[in-house]
């Protein structure tokens, strides 16, 4: 059975993970001009992936920076995002958490 504060910790990277792969989606959707950032809702909505992924990305950013145009912050986020998940349930299935 695992400990409580590790299956939480797993479960908020999990939900961290999806707010990513989300502000990623929307990100493209932009650029490509399949969304309205004229809109309201969708402006808050850009809003809110900004400030809950930028202070993640601007770290990583500045020591990978983009290459040809491609943000590769976000993929190495969700590798750190999958590596911290794998060691909490590992450390977690020891008996060290």
């Amino acid at each position: 059975m695992m400990n409580p504060i590790a299956a939480l910790l797993i479960q908020v990277l999990e939900l961290y993970k999806w707010i990513v792969i989300i502000a990623v989606i929307v990100s493209w959707l932009t650029a490509f001009n399949v969304i309205n950032e004229h809109n309201n809702f969708v402006r808050s909505l850009l809003r809110i992936l900004y400030n809950l992924t930028e202070p993640v990305f601007r770290p990583i950013r500045r020591l990978i920076p983009a290459m040809g145009g491609l943000d590769l912050s976000p993929l190495i986020v969700l590798l750190l995002i999958w590596f911290l998940q794998y060691t909490i349930q590992y450390l977690a299935y020891q008996g060290m958490m």
